[in-house]
């Protein structure tokens, strides 16, 4: 079915390697059908992040999102476990829960059948007479979820391999920022009209720093000197080095002075995408919505010891302002991207080689396309 979309040659041009490689065709990002496909074969198969477990702390705290086009919340039960359920009632599919808040009870407000922390069926008024009614049949359904470093990820694929097995090579890499530790500070809310893989590249390579961020990011961090590992694995770092090794930094337990300085971008494909600097961390939680749209939200986060400091509140607006000035520049970069691809005569471009991880992704897209 993909060979609708993508010609041979484009596929074969994008399997490359990566100093003759292409970009994936505009189709790829554009095209209304083929966005359909991309969603069953790769958003609906693959492990996505909807949460980190301190934004459910307490029992019945639930958080409403989206898993691939199904309505899901991530609840923590009565018993202190932490679930992801869909939010369709088992009657006649009205939603039962919108946003974020605390109940014992998720009731749904068409015919008032309620449901407990675990999902369980436990009201159903006026069902007598209806034969073969059975409540513990039709509890909300639990979508598969598993925990790693903090994060609530999720998968509407009951075959998928298991999640932490596919990074334990990223968990390696980032295992002295002890991400289980961090917390959510403050969350920024976006909506976009691009594609999703629109807003993946451009966080996936440092290159365009020398024009989007020429007066931000990149005299800190020159794009000439980003650096991506290898990896055959799903998942990639985009490692930034500081151009100013001399500056002294204040030092924190665990971690070595590169990682203080330096400026790391992480993705798990498609899209658990972290960026790191000493005790900071910007999770990036994008949710696509159609071939040309998709919601965001920058959560920033710090370890949790950090929230006694007495300056916490003026370093959260810090990192705020930052984030929000770097992703201004970003909008405007990916408007054009995304113009450019809709434009009749756009065709695939050559790939530089500081943008390797926009290829290890295209290798890993293409596979689950069944390119």
């Amino acid at each position: 079915m993909t060979q609708e979309f993508l010609s041979p040659a484009d596929v074969a041009a994008s399997r490359r390697p990566l100093a003759e490689a292409l970009t994936l065709p505009p189709a790829a990002y554009t095209d209304e059908g083929l966005w359909h496909v991309e969603k069953a074969r790769v958003l609906a198969r693959s492990w996505l992040p909807l949460a980190r477990l301190d934004q459910v702390p307490e029992a019945g705290d639930y958080l409403s999102a989206d898993l691939g086009g199904e309505p899901v919340m991530v609840v923590r039960g009565e018993d202190g476990a932490v679930r992801v359920l869909s939010r369709v009632c088992r009657h006649r599919a009205a939603l039962v829960a919108e946003g974020q808040g605390c109940r014992k009870l998720f009731t749904c407000p068409y015919h008032a059948w309620s449901y407990d922390t675990a999902g369980a069926l436990v009201r159903a008024p006026l069902m007598e007479g209806s034969e073969g009614f059975d409540p513990a049949m039709l509890g909300l359904r639990e979508i598969r979820s598993e925990i790693w470093e903090g994060f609530v990820m999720a998968t509407l694929d009951a075959d998928a391999p298991a999640f932490a097995p596919q990074v334990s090579g990223l968990a390696d890499y980032l295992a002295n920022y002890n991400l289980g530790g961090f917390v959510v500070a403050r969350t920024l809310d976006y909506a976009h009209g691009w594609n999703w893989k629109v807003l993946a590249e451009n966080f996936m390579e440092a290159y365009h720093h020398i024009a989007a961020h020429s007066k931000t990011l990149e005299p800190g961090y020159h794009a000439r000197d980003s650096q991506v590992p290898d990896t055959d694995q799903p998942w990639s770092v985009l490692h930034m080095p500081a151009a100013d090794r001399e500056a002294p930094q204040p030092p924190v337990p665990g971690l070595e002075d590169w990682q203080l300085r330096d400026l790391i971008a992480a993705i798990a494909f498609p899209g658990l995408m972290l960026a790191m600097q000493g005790p900071f961390m910007a999770w990036y939680q994008m949710t696509p919505l159609a071939a040309g749209q998709l919601d965001l939200k920058i959560h920033l986060c710090f370890p949790d010891w950090m929230q006694g400091l007495d300056d916490y509140a003026a370093i959260v607006d810090g990192a705020e302002a930052s984030i929000r000035g770097v992703h201004e520049e970003d909008i405007a970069a990916n408007d054009l991207v995304w113009a450019g691809l809709n434009a009749p005569l756009s065709r695939a471009g050559p790939l530089s080689p500081l943008e390797k991880s926009i290829w290890q992704m295209n290798q890993w897209w293409l596979g689950k396309m069944g390119a």
